[in-house]
C-alpha cells in the first residue's frame, strides 16, 4: 500500500521537462475550469508564467524542476481540498517571496491586497521550520493570526505539506525524522480540526512510513495480503442491507474502505493485540443522495435498517447529526456484529456531508448559506483571535497549549440559561468558567456541574450543564495550572500569578537592597546578576520573590567578598568527579564516546559525552538522533520514543545527527513482557532459551499468574537490537506462549 505517487524520473532532457511542465499546467485548467470566470484564465497564467520565470534555476532534492511543486500543491488545493481560482494563483506563488527574487510588492501590483496578504501569510509559515524555539512560538502565533483572518492560508500551507510529504524520498534521513515529526505534531492534527479527513489521514500514513518503517510496512503488507479476503467479506456484509435500503427509495451508494495503516497501528499499540486481531480493519460508509429537508430522516431510517439487519453495540452510536462536530463533521458511526461473529463500524451520511468531510473547510463554506451552525468555524476562529492577542509571544509552550487548546476533539456543555458553550476534551470546570470570561474565572470559588457542588479540577462531559460561583476575593494559585488545559484559562491564570509575584517580589527587592547597602555594595546589576545566577534563579523577579518568601536567607551572603561595590562569589567547593560506563549495570551518567558504539554528527568524536535517555532506553542497532538538552547536555532517544515528535518537531535546531556503529563489547539493559498459558515448567522453558541456548544474561525475572495465564517480565543484557529481536522470536515459537514485546516505552522497568 504505497501511499507515495510515483517521482517522475530527472533524467529528462530539457525538451521533455518543458513538456512534462506544460502537462501538469494544462491538467491543473482542466480541474479548474468549472470555477473560472471571465478574465480568470489569463490571472492563473499570468501566476503560473511569474512562478515560472522566479524558479527557473531550482530543481527540488530529487533532481526535478522546482516548477513542478507549486503545480502540485495548487492541484491539490483545487482537486482535494475544493478551492478556487485565487488559491490557485497564491498556491502556484507560495514559495516565491521566500525563496525567489520576487517580493511582495510584485504580487500586490500584479494581482490584488487580498492575493500579497494570503502569499505573505505562506511565507510567514515557512519560517516555522529550522527556526529556534521562541521564534516558532512567534511565528506560529503570525501564522494563526493570518488563519482567522483569511482561513486559505492553512488550507493551501496543508496542501504543501502533504505534497512535500509525498515526495520526500529524496531527502536525507534526519530531514524525514524532522519533518515527519513536524507533521505529526502541528500539521496532520491541524488538517483534522479543520474538517480535511482525507488529508489528515495520509499525513498520519506518510509520516508513519518515515518514522517507523518497519511496522508501517509490515501492516501495508499484511492489508495487501487480506484484500481479496476483506473484500468478499464486506460484499456479504453490504448484500443485505443493499436490499433493504433500495426497497425503501432511499437513493445511496454503499462500499467498504480499509481504516489507514496509522490507525490500525494506533489500535494495536493501545489494545497490545497483533495486526489479525484488530477487529475494524475497516468500515462499511453509505453515503445517502438526499433532498435539503430529508437528511437526518434519510440517515435515521438508514440506521435503523443497518440496525435491523445487524445487532448493534449501544456503547458505540455517535450522533454527529443531531450536534456535528465544530469542525463540521456531520455523520451517524454505530458498530455492529457481522457475519462470522465480527464487529464492523458503519458510517452514514449524506452526500453534503460527504464532501464537507472529505474536504472541510472549504465544502462548509460553499454549503454556509442558509444552513444552521453556519458560524462553527466563526467561533472557532473567534476563540484563536481571542487568545492570540493575550499571548505572551515569547513562551516555549505556546505550541503545545494550541493543540490542547485548539486541535483536539471537543465538548459541548451548557450554561445555567441553556446557552452551549464549546470546550477541548478534557476541560476542566475550572476551564469552562475561564471561557464565559477572564474575571469570572479569576474569582471562582465553587462550580456546579448537574446542580451538583464539584471540585474546579472536575473534568466536563458533553451535555453538562454548569453553573460558577465566584468571590471578589478569589485570586487564583498555582495548582490551577495543574488542570486547566485551555490556553485562555492557563495564560490568564499565569498573568495573575506574575502580578501577584511582582507585588510581593517588591518586599524581597527593598530587603536585598538593605542587605548590600550594609555590606557597601551597590545595588546594581552586576551584583543582581551576580546573585541570581549563585542561588540558582531564573531571573531577578524570581530572586527577589524567593527572598520575599524566605525560600533564600540573606545571611546566605556572609561568603561574598567585596572588589569596591561589587560582590566577589564564594569560591565553590572542589569536588571529585566519577564516571560509570554505559554497559554498566545501573548506569545513568555521563558515558564517553570511546567506550560505546555511536556515532555523533557523522563520526566518533572521544569528547563529546551523553547520555541515553531513560523514557525510551536505546540500545544498538534502535533508530535514534541525538538531542542538545539545556541542562543534561546531549541525550540520545529512539525515534519511536514518545517524546520524539514533539522534540523534532519544536526543537529542531537542538537535533544531532547520531547512529550506532558496530560494537559488539558492550551490554545494554533492556526487557521483554512476556503473556502465555499458565503451564508447568514454563519458566525453565524460557530461561533455557535466553540463558542456555541464546547465551544472554538475566538481569531480573517476574511472572505472576491468574486465571490460567501468566505475565512476565525479563530484564536482560543484549549487545544490540539484533540480538534483541532474535529473542523475541525465538520465544514467541514456545509452546503456550501468546505474545512477546520489548518494554514500551515509560513503562516501569
Amino acid at each position: 500500500m504505497e501511499l507515495s505517487p510515483t517521482v517522475i524520473p530527472y533524467n529528462l532532457t530539457e525538451e521533455q521537462e518543458k513538456k512534462e511542465i506544460l502537462r501538469r499546467y494544462r491538467a491543473l485548467l482542466r480541474v479548474l475550469k468549472p470555477k473560472l470566470k471571465h478574465g480568470d484564465r489569463e490571472l492563473v497564467r499570468l501566476a503560473f508564467e511569474m512562478a515560472a520565470d522566479a524558479h527557473k534555476t531550482m530543481r527540488r532534492k530529487s533532481g526535478e524542476p522546482y516548477i513542478l511543486h507549486p503545480l502540485a500543491v495548487a492541484m491539490i488545493c483545487v482537486e482535494e481540498i475544493g478551492l478556487g481560482v485565487r488559491s490557485t494563483i497564491c498556491a502556484l506563488l507560495h514559495d516565491t517571496v521566500e525563496d525567489t527574487e520576487l517580493t511582495l510588492e510584485d504580487v500586490q501590483r500584479e494581482f490584488t491586497n487580498e492575493i500579497a496578504r494570503i502569499v505573505d501569510g505562506l511565507t510567514k509559515i515557512g519560517g516555522v521550520i529550522d527556526a529556534s524555539s521562541s521564534q516558532q512560538a512567534e511565528n506560529f502565533r503570525k501564522i494563526l493570526i493570518t488563519l482567522t483572518d483569511d482561513p486559505r492560508v492553512i488550507l493551501i500551507k496543508l496542501a504543501d505539506r502533504l505534497h512535500n510529504m509525498r515526495t520526500m524520498d529524496s531527502m536525507k534521513r534526519e530531514k524525514q525524522l524532522k519533518i515527519s515529526s513536524e507533521t505529526i505534531w502541528v500539521y496532520a492534527p491541524l488538517a483534522h480540526r479543520m474538517g480535511l479527513y482525507a488529508i489528515k489521514t495520509e499525513l498520519e500514513d506518510l509520516a508513519m512510513k518515515y518514522m517507523e518503517p518497519e511496522e508501517y510496512r509490515n501492516i501495508a503488507e499484511q492489508l495487501q495480503a487480506t484484500r481479496r479476503e476483506r473484500n468478499r467479506y464486506i460484499n456479504e456484509f453490504i448484500r443485505p442491507l443493499k436490499d433493504e435500503l433500495q426497497q425503501t427509495g432511499l437513493r445511496f451508494q454503499i462500499y467498504g474502505r480499509p481504516k489507514s495503516i496509522h490507525s490500525i497501528w494506533n489500535k494495536m499499540k493501545k489494545k497490545n493485540v497483533s495486526f489479525t486481531e484488530v477487529y475494524d480493519l475497516f468500515a462499511i460508509r453509505i453515503i445517502l443522495d438526499s433532498d435539503a429537508g430529508q437528511e437526518k430522516a434519510d440517515c435515521w431510517k438508514a440506521y435503523s435498517i443497518v440496525t435491523d439487519e445487524y445487532h448493534s453495540r449501544g456503547d458505540r452510536l455517535r450522533d454527529w447529526i443531531t450536534r456535528p462536530k465544530s469542525n463540521g463533521y456531520e455523520a451517524l458511526h454505530t458498530t455492529v456484529m457481522g457475519p462470522q461473529g465480527r464487529w464492523v463500524e458503519v458510517q452514514i451520511r449524506t452526500r453534503r456531508m460527504d464532501e464537507i468531510a472529505e474536504r472541510g473547510l472549504a465544502a462548509h463554506y460553499k454549503y454556509k448559506e442558509g444552513s444552521h451552525g453556519e458560524d462553527r468555524f466563526d467561533k472557532w476562529f473567534a476563540q484563536i483571535r481571542e487568545v492570540i492577542s493575550h499571548q505572551d509571544t515569547d513562551s516555549v509552550d505556546f505550541l503545545n497549549d494550541f493543540k490542547t487548546s485548539f486541535l483536539a476533539d471537543e465538548i459541548y456543555v451548557y450554561t445555567p440559561k441553556g446557552d452551549v458553550r464549546m470546550l477541548p476534551a478534557g476541560s476542566s470546570a475550572l476551564d469552562f468558567a475561564f471561557s464565559i470570561h477572564s474575571d469570572i474565572g479569576a474569582r471562582t470559588i465553587g462550580i456546579k456541574v448537574n446542580y451538583k457542588l464539584v471540585p474546579l479540577s472536575h473534568k466536563l462531559s458533553s451535555g453538562d450543564q454548569v453553573e460558577v460561583i465566584t468571590s471578589s476575593k478569589q485570586k487564583p494559585t498555582e495548582d490551577w495550572l495543574n488542570f486547566v488545559v485551555t490556553t485562555k484559562a492557563k495564560s490568564k491564570i499565569k498573568d495573575s500569578l506574575k502580578e501577584e509575584k511582582r507585588k510581593i517580589a517588591e518586599d524581597g527587592k527593598y530587603a536585598l537592597k538593605k542587605k548590600l547597602e550594609g555590606m557597601g555594595a551597590s545595588f546594581g546589576r552586576h551584583n543582581i546578576d551576580l546573585l541570581v545566577s549563585h542561588f540558582k534563579q531564573a531571573s531577578p523577579l524570581d530572586l527577589f520573590h524567593q527572598i520575599a518568601i524566605k525560600n533564600i536567607d540573606l545571611k546566605e551572603m556572609k561568603g561574598f567578598g567585596l572588589l569596591g561595590d561589587k560582590l566577589e562569589a564564594p569560591k565553590p567547593e572542589r569536588k571529585r568527579h566519577t564516571e560509570q560506563h554505559a554497559g554498566e549495570p545501573g548506569a545513568e551518567k555521563h558515558v564517553n564516546v570511546k567506550d560505546t558504539e555511536l556515532i555523533i554528527f557523522g563520526e566518533r568524536g572521544d569528547q563529546i559525552k551523553y547520555t541515553l535517555a531513560n523514557c525510551c532506553k536505546p540500545i544498538p542497532g534502535d533508530d535514534v538522533f541525538g538531542f542538545l538538552t539545556a541542562t543534561e547536555g546531549l541525550k540520545i532517544h529512539r525515534t519511536t520514543c514518545p517524546n520524539a515528535a514533539r522534540l523534532l518537531a519544536n526543537y529542531g535546531h537542538r537535533v544531532v545527527k547520531t547512529k550506532w556503529a558496530k560494537n559488539k563489547e558492550i551490554s545494554f539493559l533492556t526487557g521483554v513482557k512476556i503473556l502465555g498459558l499458565d503451564d508447568v515448567g514454563v519458566i525453565n522453558k524460557i530461561t533455557n532459551v535466553i540463558s542456555g541456548e541464546l547465551r544472554i544474561n538475566i538481569n531480573a525475572l517476574t511472572i505472576e499468574s491468574h486465571d490460567g495465564m501468566f505475565e512476565g517480565t525479563i530484564k536482560v543484557y543484549v549487545h544490540d537490537k539484533e540480538e534483541l529481536d532474535k529473542l523475541v522470536n525465538r520465544l514467541k515459537e514456545l509452546d503456550g506462549i501468546e505474545t512477546v514485546d520489548r518494554f514500551e516505552t515509560g513503562e516501569e522497568k
